[in-house]
């Protein structure tokens, strides 16, 4: 069971059933968590129960692809975000539910792909402040998600800046491979952008003063630290992709080039060969002709051709259509 109690800054319980949450969520000397994968929608009516939930907040629960947001409620608040994991070297954001209430915090993951052992590590790590009860556990919770969508869009940003120079190696390029590299890249910019712009508006509403469930000006700070790496990623992402729309065109632009490179070089060639065509095509002419019937008249032919095709190829070669 992913559970834990703190009790006046200190861990004192984890791993116990979710059944006696309903035991300690009564004291405000405590502070609850606790974390359910993929839950039936009777467990999150139990719950919604016991803690007071709005209907809609559980609603939004049951409905997936939730917009990363913050919901403000009388007694809770409800916030949903995305946490970064690859399919197949595709984005598949994990989506994570939160429930804050003065002392209970709830996490509800839609799958297990979601590390929320690493979260417990952060929390562990910094238990110098479980002080500041359910802010304390969301900030990790956040510090966490955010960490994650900073590092993808490192990692986003250094392949996107790869695929740039491998525009202009030498050598012949897997069309179909560049293609895909190109496609994936666009692809997961786009499904980072879409979980990590809306990031800014869910820790902007937090750092609001008149949230009361959130007022703790020592967590202000960390907060404020999450946000500033928020910002960055946001800005960060839609730098990716500006870079990668650039290496698409430029990628165009090369195609359309080397395409009228092959047309010049194919119509320099037919020029040549339709000169040589003409003039033993005339000599073909089933009427009289200068030189019939002589040997002068074949090779006044065929030195016509040399001539020609040599003049041809000259001149095209002098315009850099060869």
């Amino acid at each position: 069971m992913h559970t834990r109690l703190y009790r006046n800054g200190a861990l004192e319980k984890e791993g116990f059933p979710i059944a006696d949450v309903s035991d300690y969520v009564g004291d405000p000397g405590s502070t609850v968590w606790f974390d359910l994968c993929s839950p039936t929608p009777e467990d999150l009516g139990v719950i919604g129960e016991e803690l007071g939930l709005h209907e809609l907040a559980v609603e939004d629960v049951l409905t997936d692809h939730q917009r990363p947001k913050v919901d403000i409620y009388d007694n809770h608040l409800f916030i949903t975000v995305y946490g970064v994991h690859f399919e197949e070297d595709r984005l598949d954001p994990v989506e994570v539910n939160i429930f804050v209430t003065p002392n209970a915090l709830v996490t509800i993951r839609g799958s297990d792909h979601f590390d929320i052992g690493e979260v417990v590590r952060r929390w562990d790590a910094a238990s110098r402040l479980a002080g500041h009860g359910v802010m304390f556990l969301l900030h990790g919770l956040l510090d966490y998600v955010v960490d994650t969508q900073f590092d993808l869009v490192q990692e986003l940003d250094a392949e996107a800046e790869a695929l740039e120079e491998s525009l202009f190696e030498e050598g012949v390029h897997d069309a179909r491979e560049l293609q895909r590299t190109m496609y994936v890249l666009r692809k997961n910019a786009t499904g980072l952008r879409k979980i990590a712009l809306p990031m800014r508006e869910v820790i902007g509403t937090l750092l609001r003063r008149d949230q009361e469930l959130v007022a703790d000006p020592v967590m202000a700070p960390y907060y404020e630290d999450v946000h500033d790496h928020v910002l960055r990623t946001a800005e960060w992402v839609e730098s990716v992709r500006d870079m990668l729309a650039n290496a698409r065109e430029t990628r165009l632009a090369q195609q359309g080039f080397r395409l009228n490179e092959i047309m010049k070089r194919v119509t320099s060639w037919a020029a040549i060969i339709a000169v040589p065509t003409m003039i033993t095509g005339f000599y073909g002419q089933n009427v009289p002709y200068p030189g019939e019937g002589e040997s002068w008249g074949f090779w006044m032919s065929t030195v016509l051709v040399a001539l020609a095709s040599v003049a041809l190829y000259a001149a095209f070669k002098k315009r850099d259509w060869l």
